[in-house]
């Protein structure tokens, strides 16, 4: 027997979950209140030190609470699973939302009044003085009408710190904040005084002393507050748990942890740490078993039960950690997503399997808590134990949507195609969604921006405008095109344009993030920040990347291929009949949907037509020489429902049918393969201020169900405003092959090209996967995909009436997690059109 199941989780475990289920988001105050109290007190001094100064007030001041039943301590915020706000990167779209956070479509958050009126007093002191607003001032006409038309949004990044960053929990492991202060001083030493840039090192470094002798004081005040409740409690368990907690915060992080239990404690006063800094998400743990190990393999007291324990308590803390964004960007990350990826497996620098008793035990925290957060990832290459993967994948058919899987054997070279050395690439962590990075070296910028390829088509074909508007470069009109050749050639004109004002946008924040807001305990644990003197955000990583990443591109993919085949070759309409209908919206009301769930009825009755049509020639045979259109008069059928003219309705059968990506049919998947190329050779033209590459990713969050409102009928029959295809996954319901023939499809594309990463979805129905036989051929489904090149690969194990169930009652469903792109959330907390998308997925089975 290969399957060995999962242990039940400890009554405290229990418990602690339950607390972030039944929790309320809040909005609090406290931290906006202190930034703003700092600034004030610093008007003058170098913006490293206003952010030294800012950190030491918030350390020093933020509220200390620990929660029942607790044993790895630290809180962000008051109320569990709640956030606070920086305004020192953005505040205005707060304010415009105090009546309306709690009601909103996507991710509500409850603001108190008394929280309101603070946070209005704090926001008087921010304008003119934010990152956003200075990175606004940098950007040209031109590329803010190109974020207003839906083009791309820098958004994440716009309103917010960037996050998306691994840093070196090892080194504070081993050495401690103490260590770090140590490293700095030494440093400081060995300045060269004729150096002009000595000027700003040792602003930088003293910043540095100031951050870091407050996060000591951070985790001393939690001791204090351990032995505060310890000395009224009368539980004599939870009394002594108190007192340990105490003990630990007294030694870590100040000091090098000496055993498992203070190196946990440790590692989330990191986490925390990062977090209250800077409102940016994506602060991922990365490679947890490597950094962890060496403790729980040296500590001879602790037993299993209590090891395990503490990991799950560690993930119920990666859960209450929050984060609230504007109205349209919380669509975008629909779900309370704060992408704190951690993975476990792959290689070690010298090319060994790096797994151990840590990396299993990480799948069994996931399968005890089963929560959204942390977005789990383990590494797979030839090396990998069949064991590991086997786990793995058991862990996948429980249907959390995790873990994601990813091929070394892809992303090893891909990151070495940018510059990265051997030994670093082979120690790469995922960072937020999908994203490949050398851990505590490099800051990658990943998920900068969201680039809408579907709508560069859009625009394309109407000759480079938006409605009335000329946004892109003037190119011929779609009637104009005599051959697809034309097309690619205006593609390529409307899409080169685009990406150098992508840059532009992304490239305008950059500049701002490092101007008004260098972070200085972050910088202290990416390498070479300390060497070379600066912050990560002026340059400081060894390695340096910006990573836009786009999505539609299947949808793009079978639009070319469908317009291509039916109108060029094979000659089935015109290019003039296909632009009427598209500008039409195949005759349909924009906003309808396709299928049985059409309000038009025509597709229904078409269905229902051919039934009575193939009826029909089996009863009279071969020599039967009635067609479709006869039926329809001797019965007396319409063409098409009133609201759909009947000319467009058989264009929209014809796109609609044709072949599509994911299908493994290479005359279709080659085109996704050249539209993905195109984007990723196009981005990779540019440099960011940081002295680093841009690199391509395509993958969406869930940004193509939000920007697919932006985006007209499309050739391949998609109706206007429906949601895009995510990622790199074929169109929703459109892989009809089967598993693999989809993955073969998406083999095809250049993940090597993408390093920024690329994201594929499948959804399996859980029979598939049942038993021995099915855990087997699941596992073979992934080797099989990483062997043709795939990158990565995530799955949801849930039937549709499970999922329509959670619809219609969210109450008794509040547990059900599934996996949205790059990140897990509660199903019942994303907003109805995130719902129907994943319901809308293709189920696959064997």
């Amino acid at each position: 027997m290969i399957e060995k199941g999962f242990s039940k989780p400890t009554a405290r475990v229990e418990k602690l979950k339950r607390m972030i289920l039944d929790a309320t988001p809040y909005v609090e105050s406290e931290r906006a209140v202190l930034v703003t109290e700092s600034y004030k007190e610093t008007e003058g001094l170098p913006p490293i030190m206003r952010r030294a100064k800012a950190d030491e007030k918030i350390f020093n001041n933020l509220p200390v609470t620990i929660r029942d039943d607790e044993l790895i301590v630290g809180a962000i915020t008051k109320h569990p699973r709640s956030t606070e706000i920086c305004p020192e990167f953005s505040y205005d779209w707060v304010e415009k939302e105090f009546d309306t956070m709690a009601t909103r479509m996507a991710d509500p958050f409850v603001i108190p009044k008394e929280t309101a009126k603070e946070l209005h007093e704090a926001f008087k002191y921010w304008p003119g003085k934010t990152t956003s607003e200075l990175a606004s001032s940098y950007m040209s006409p031109e590329t803010k009408d190109c974020q207003a038309a839906g083009v791309f949004t820098v958004g994440n990044y716009f309103y917010g710190g960037v996050g998306h960053v691994c840093v070196d929990y090892g080194k504070i492991l081993e050495k401690g904040f103490r260590g770090v202060i140590a490293e700095v001083v030494d440093a400081m030493m060995k300045m060269d005084l004729s150096d002009p840039s000595y000027i700003k090192k040792q602003q930088f470094y003293n910043a540095l002393i100031i951050t870091y002798n407050a996060a000591i004081n951070f985790a001393h005040r939690y001791a204090d507050e351990a032995r505060r409740l310890a000395a009224s409690e009368t539980n004599a368990t939870r009394k002594a748990e108190l007192l340990q907690i105490a003990v630990n915060c007294d030694r870590v992080p100040e000091n090098g942890a000496r055993n498992f239990y203070e190196a946990c404690q440790s590692f989330w006063f990191i986490q925390s740490m990062m977090q209250i800094e800077s409102s940016g998400h994506s602060i991922s743990p990365g490679r947890f078993d490597q950094y962890m190990y060496p403790y729980l393999a040296a500590d001879k007291n602790i037993s299993k039960e209590f090891a395990q324990e503490l990991v799950d308590c560690i993930w119920i803390k990666l859960n209450d950690v929050n984060k609230t964004r504007d109205e349209v960007s919380a669509q975008a990350f629909a779900g309370y997503a704060v992408f704190q990826n951690i993975g476990a497996g792959g290689q070690t620098p010298d090319g060994l399997d790096a797994t151990n008793e840590v990396s299993y035990m990480m799948m069994d925290a996931c399968a005890h808590t089963k929560l959204p957060a942390p977005s789990f990832s383990i590494r797979v290459w030839q090396g990998t134990p069949d064991e590991f993967l086997y786990r793995a994948c058991e862990l996948a058919r429980i249907g959390l949507g995790v873990p994601a899987m990813y091929n070394d054997e892809v992303i090893i070279p891909a990151l070495e195609n940018r510059g990265v050395s051997l030994e670093d690439a082979r120690e790469y962590c995922i960072i937020g969604c999908v994203e490949p990075q050398c851990p505590h070296k490099t800051e990658g910028w990943h998920d900068a921006a969201f680039f809408n390829v579907a709508k560069v088509l859009d625009i394309t074909i109407h000759g480079g405008k938006v409605g009335d508007k000329q946004l892109g470069p003037v190119v011929p009109d779609m009637c104009e095109w005599k051959s697809i050749d034309e097309f690619y050639d205006a593609f390529k004109k409307e899409m080169a344009y685009f990406v150098q004002h992508l840059a532009e946008a992304d490239n305008c924040v950059d500049l701002a993030h490092a101007e008004r807001c260098p972070l200085p305990f972050q910088s202290a644990m990416v390498d070479d920040c300390i060497k070379r003197g600066k912050s990560v955000q002026e340059g400081g990583a060894i390695y340096n990347f910006t990573g836009p990443q786009a999505f539609g591109i299947a949808d793009s993919g079978d639009s070319i291929y469908a317009m291509d085949k039916h109108v060029f070759k094979d000659k089935d309409i015109t290019i003039a009949q296909l632009k009427e209908a598209l500008d039409a919206n195949y005759g349909r009301p924009v906003g309808a949907k396709t299928g049985a769930e059409d309000p038009c009825s025509s597709t229904a009755d078409a269905l229902t037509e051919q039934k009575i049509y193939e009826a029909v020639k089996k009863v009279l045979g071969n020599s039967c020489n009635i067609d479709m259109s006869d039926l329809q008069k001797m019965c007396g059928v319409k063409d098409t429902c009133a609201s759909c003219s009947g000319d467009y309705e058989n264009i929209y059968r014809l796109m609609d049918n044709t072949e599509c990506f994911g299908n493994d049919i290479d005359e279709v998947d080659m085109v996704s393969r050249k539209i993905a190329r195109i984007y990723c050779e196009e981005v990779q033209k540019y440099t960011n201020p940081r002295g680093g590459q841009f690199q391509a990713g395509v993958y969406p969050v869930s940004a193509n169900v939000l920007f697919g409102k932006d985006v007209g009928a499309l050739p391949d029959g998609r109706l206007a405003k429906l949601p895009l295809a995510d990622g790199v996954s074929p169109r929703q319901g459109k892989d009809v092959k089967g598993p693999t023939a989809a993955l073969n499809s998406v083999a095809k594309l250049d993940h090597f090209l993408a390093s920024n990463g690329t994201l594929l979805n499948q959804k399996f129905l859980p029979s598939a996967l049942a038993g021995d036989t099915g855990l087997q051929n699941f596992a073979s489904v992934v080797r099989s995909y990483f062997d043709h090149k795939g990158m990565h690969v995530q799955f949801n194990v849930v039937d549709r009436e499970t999922l329509l169930a959670a619809q219609k009652d969210p109450d008794k469903y509040k547990d059900l997690v599934v996996r949205v792109a790059g990140y897990s959330a509660q199903f019942v907390v994303l907003a109805k059109e995130v719902q129907d998308d994943i319901i809308s997925r293709t189920e696959q089975t064997f």
